[in-house]
């Protein structure tokens, strides 16, 4: 009988929806970002391992700084600001390493062209 009156309020049901959604959207937002938070990191390293402290000194600074406001908020169990965080960390670190991949080609292509501007004169100088 008493199933039947609790199905028959519409507030009451509601309420008791309201209250289990809460409870389920808090266990999901209670996971450390352990997958980003290790993705930013290898992305960090990649681009440390690009040239990207010397080529892209800006945007390695700022996945830094992201990846370590990312850790601080999972310290504090904060986990979808450090999930956030970690996230344009790691993206911040992919485009600090595109950029210095792309400056080291540059500098490639310019040292390229200096040898063989040099042989060019070497043989102009032999004739």
């Amino acid at each position: 009988m008493q199933t039947k009156t609790f199905l028959k309020n519409p507030k009451t049901l509601l309420t008791v929806l309201a209250a289990s959604s809460v409870l389920v959207l808090a266990g999901c937002a209670g996971n450390p970002p352990t997958t980003e938070m290790a993705v930013a990191n290898q992305a960090l390293n990649a681009a440390e391992t690009a040239g990207a402290t010397e080529f892209a000194p800006v945007e390695i600074q700022s996945a830094r700084t992201k990846m370590n406001d990312a850790e601080k908020a999972e310290f504090e169990k904060d986990y979808k600001k450090a999930k956030d965080l970690a996230e344009q960390a790691e993206w911040d670190a992919r485009v600090a390493e595109r950029k210095a991949q792309a400056e080291k080609v540059k500098r490639a292509v310019e040292d390229a062209k200096h040898g063989v501007e040099e042989l060019r004169n070497e043989g102009l100088r032999e004739n």
